[in-house]
């Protein structure tokens, strides 16, 4: 992993759906894919990724428990999380914000779309780490 590219993580149990935001993604990011949470947990003490996108409905354990557990361990819990899924009433995605989610994809999905809002989160999670290193900066005067 000698690229200075930001890292993804696609949890989906549907193969399909994988595939297809792989291939949305992999031009500008380094995307690395798993088929569960556990496979994800795996994953995750390797390597240290700038976003996941997680399915809610999985076998074993779905994206409510995955999420509890990574916002629940402090060196995961600030890494920005997007539901990706085909549960579209609102209380599905006020459950999964007020978990931490910091956004929502409907399937299926755009593949454009789904490009952009990967992008824009972790503009802002690049920007909210500038602001935190500038005040501790300043502080430190």
């Amino acid at each position: 992993m000698g690229s200075n590219r930001e890292v993804v993580i696609i949890v989906d149990d549907d193969m399909i759906n994988l595939t297809l935001a792989r291939s949305a993604l992999v031009n500008k990011y380094e995307v690395f894919t798993a088929p569960s949470g556990k496979k994800m947990f795996q994953l995750l003490e390797k390597i240290k990724p700038d976003l996941i996108l997680l399915d809610i409905e999985m076998p074993e354990m779905n994206g409510y428990e995955v999420i509890k557990l990574l916002k629940a361990d402090e060196r995961t819990s600030g890494i920005p999380v997007i539901f990706l899924t085909a549960k579209n009433d609102p209380a599905s995605e006020v459950k999964g914000l007020g978990l931490g989610a910091s956004d929502y994809v409907m399937k299926p999905f755009s593949q454009e779309l789904l490009a952009k809002r990967v992008e824009l989160h972790i503009l802002f999670e690049a920007q909210k780490q500038q602001l935190k290193r500038y005040a501790e900066q300043e502080e430190g005067q």
